[in-house]
């Protein structure tokens, strides 16, 4: 029936990119999916695809930057499903433009999405995981963790702040909870298309991309979604507090 049958799992940004593979995949193994994110059209046809495959999920719209939306977010998971197991948090912002450019709305917007909405998240979240008795959660951050991009400040910034943050929330709450970052490169998504945007020739700069990897190709969402599959799963059972690093050889570079 699948690695996930009876669990109820909470997937942010799931509805585009990433977190949409992830809410799918998650589905396809028996999970109940709560899906957020902050477009109602989209967030329902997410719940459609999976209930047109057999599986079960719900959406709740929110803004995970504000503390409410989150705590509204496991309240009405738990009313639905009947508790939470399992956390996978993969809402993003870029915060595009330097130091002295960026906007000061830009800044703190990438790093309330990126950085607080995770910490809040987890404060509201791990209370219900403890009343199961155990369960895993998974944060998709990013390789600008290790690797700085131009014009990327807030982004590189708040992603390499979860590494720390995942650590003391390993140590705080092992051995019940296991707690792991994923750290893509580029996968091909909406969010990557936008970022190039401001590129003369965008479609240039994504095929620079693929030539450089060793692997010649951008991610796709399954490939994050196996990963975080694995690191929820019992066959990562003594994997906590760590970042899994899935870049396609990009670091090798």
């Amino acid at each position: 029936m699948g690695i996930l049958k009876d669990k109820v799992v909470i997937v942010t940004g799931a509805t585009s990119g990433i977190g949409w593979g992830i809410a799918e995949a998650f589905a396809g193994e028996g999970a109940a999916v709560v899906a957020a994110g902050r477009d109602a059209r989209r967030g329902n046809e997410v719940v459609k695809a999976i209930e047109k495959k057999g599986g079960r999920a719900s959406f709740v719209p929110g803004d995970l930057s504000l503390v409410e939306d989150n705590q509204k977010l496991v309240s009405e998971t738990v009313r639905a499903f009947g508790g939470l197991d399992i956390i996978v948090m993969s809402a993003g912002d870029l915060g595009i433009g330097s130091v002295t450019d960026v906007p000061l709305e830009t800044w703190h917007r990438a790093v309330n999405i990126n950085f607080n909405a995770v910490f809040y998240l987890l404060k509201y979240g791990i209370p219900e995981i403890q009343k199961r008795g155990e369960g895993a959660i998974v944060i998709v951050g990013s390789i600008a963790a290790y690797h700085v991009f131009p014009n990327h400040p807030a982004y590189c910034a708040s992603k390499g702040a979860l590494i720390p943050l995942v650590k003391q929330v390993a140590l705080d709450y092992g051995p019940e909870i296991r707690i792991n970052l994923i750290h893509p490169a580029q996968v091909d998504t909406p969010l990557l298309r936008n970022s190039v945007k401001a590129f003369d020739n965008p479609e240039s700069i994504i095929q620079e991309t693929e030539n450089r990897l060793p692997l010649k190709r951008l991610g796709l969402p399954e490939d994050i979604a196996q990963a975080a599959l694995y690191l929820v799963s019992e066959k990562s059972s003594w994997i906590t507090g760590t970042g899994f690093v899935v870049d396609g050889g990009f670091l090798c570079t």
